[in-house]
């Protein structure tokens, strides 16, 4: 993964941790379930944009890298759908 990726994407989860936390606090303090609601669909479109990060940089890789490997491209295609179908369950 490039520097300036993962550099994007920690950013990213560290910004969800704190989210996360947030919502922590929400709680205790028994605010509002909308508003709880609300954070927690924020929360889950932040960590599907990370996902979608990963494995775009994961696709980009595998296919990179299946050139100078002695992978088919079924094989690649493959492994690429079996972790799309793990990331969107």
């Amino acid at each position: 993964m490039v520097n300036d990726e993962k550099s994007n994407i920690l950013t990213r989860l560290r910004r969800i941790e704190g989210q996360l936390k947030g919502i922590q606090k929400m709680v205790e303090r028994d605010a509002c379930c909308v508003d709880v609601l609300i954070q927690i669909a924020a929360v889950k479109a932040a960590v599907n944009k990370a996902g979608t990060l990963i494995f775009e940089n994961h696709a980009n890789e595998c296919l990179t890298n299946s050139v100078d490997s002695n992978k088919s491209q079924e094989d690649v295609v493959k492994e690429l759908m079996q972790v799309l179908t793990s990331f969107i369950k």
